[in-house]
């Protein structure tokens, strides 16, 4: 199927409204410009957070120094939305995670486990037949972690997330948007801790906002992302995840196989040259620089990048 040929739902219609503001080192496109089949424009896509935006960029900024063609597709809100579009051609790469995209998959009922090959094995069987290809995944992961202040946790006495079953009725649990709804975040405790909060407080994807709720103590308790430095930076304490809720979640580039099977085997080794210097210290330290120093993502990937011997 070619991303012409497709009808539109309304996820893919919001994607083909954000497609319009794709860029590339050239600024915003004016006109778009008939493709070359032999070399088509590679559109990739990240979520509505700071490290995928970090992980878009380095892989697009390698990528064009490796002559290919590259588009932008930055700041998705949600997998919801990027999933659909990705299967129906209108994104072609995304910087995923294991778990939390297999579990999407298939609808709840797989969600890896704690090898991250057996995880990177059931991925690519789940992606099989939906024309998407499962690359090489790196040593950074980045899971969902249940974070509480120090305060909270002295008060509450909590080291694990079972300690809270017995408080959470009396307590606000933060996290974004599409948590209620998400295996490895609410509905996942919920259903492998028991845990019946007072209430949720939608905020924004392990951000600034879901920082200032628990310092000002609107929420008692968050998700927040391994790799997220605000969890050093703010002395949160992160509670052990003791019936292993969340699985491997290692970061993976997945392509639309069309790509794959134009550009060849450079192409993956491209990409795999990436990832493979990819670490979950790596990552920690680059949000740090965009989320607290305030580096813009693009300029960040690129400085990393450089250091690492993978661009000039």
């Amino acid at each position: 199927m070619t991303r012409r040929s497709l009808g539109y739902t309304a996820s893919v219609a919001a994607i083909a409204f954000l497609l319009a503001a794709c860029t590339s080192n050239d600024g915003p496109r004016a006109e778009v410009e008939a493709e070359d089949p032999d070399r088509p424009r590679i559109v990739i896509g990240s979520f509505d957070f700071a490290e995928s935006r970090i992980l878009a960029e380095a892989y697009a900024l390698v990528l064009e120094d490796a002559g290919y063609p590259v588009e932008r597709l930055a700041s998705v809100a949600s997998r919801e939305i990027m999933e659909p579009a990705l299967e129906q051609g209108h994104v072609d790469f995304v910087p995923e995670y294991q778990g939390t995209v297999l579990t999407f998959l298939n609808l709840g009922r797989t969600s890896g486990n704690w090898n991250p090959q057996e995880t990177h094995e059931l991925l690519t069987l789940a992606f099989g037949g939906r024309g998407i290809d499962v690359l090489d995944y790196a040593r950074a992961e980045n899971k969902n972690e249940v974070v509480v202040t120090q305060e909270t946790a002295e008060r509450y006495k909590l080291e694990a997330i079972s300690d809270l079953r017995k408080h959470a009725p009396n307590l606000v649990f933060g996290g974004p948007p599409e948590c209620p709804a998400r295996p490895q975040c609410l509905l996942g405790l919920e259903r492998t801790y028991d845990l019946e909060f007072e209430d949720f407080q939608p905020l924004d994807v392990g951000g600034i906002l879901t920082v200032a709720a628990l310092e000002g103590q609107e929420v008692d308790v968050a998700t927040l992302f391994t790799t997220n430095p605000q969890i050093t930076a703010k002395g949160f304490v992160v509670l052990k995840d003791d019936l292993n809720l969340q699985p491997s979640e290692n970061l993976v580039p997945v392509v639309r196989t069309e790509i794959s099977e134009t550009y060849g085997a450079d192409f993956a080794r491209v990409v795999n040259s990436v990832t493979e210097h990819f670490s979950t210290p790596a990552l920690r330290q680059l949000n740090g620089e965009v989320e607290i120093e305030g580096e813009d993502p693009a300029e960040a990937a690129r400085e990393w990048l450089v250091e690492e011997d993978l661009l000039q």
